[in-house]
């Protein structure tokens, strides 16, 4: 029986808005396997809530990738999706994006943190 290790897990998926992904890129996260699949999402007005939930699926099913970024603010339209991801890899962090700043009381990371110290 064939195991994925930790090591095999080398990148870092991202789903935000332009300038958060332009950044990103330009910090050299930017990755297109054999497949021809990017280990990035750019969210606009003209991604629907639908296309975001597949990149955030494709993203937590690869074996490849060791963390998920995504915008707080993307976060809330797939709060449903983030919610029921329970696998420790790849991690999900929520991060801020220039437009809109980091709310603790969304994180759901940070929820579940609280949730095992009673807080």
């Amino acid at each position: 029986m064939s195991q994925v290790t930790h090591k095999s897990r080398t990148l870092i998926a991202a789903i935000g808005d332009e300038d958060t992904i332009t950044g990103l890129l330009l910090a050299g996260i930017g990755d297109v396997d054999a497949h021809q699949r990017a280990n990035f999402l750019v969210v606009d007005a003209k991604t629907t809530q639908e296309q975001i939930e597949e990149a955030f699926t494709s993203f937590s099913r690869r074996k490849d990738i060791a963390i998920i970024l995504i915008n707080q603010h993307i976060a809330e339209d797939i709060r449903g999706v983030l919610d029921e991801y329970k696998a420790a890899f790849p991690t999900v962090l929520e991060i801020p994006s220039k437009d809109h700043p980091y709310d603790p009381l969304k994180d759901s990371v940070l929820k579940r943190v609280q949730l095992l110290f009673g807080e």
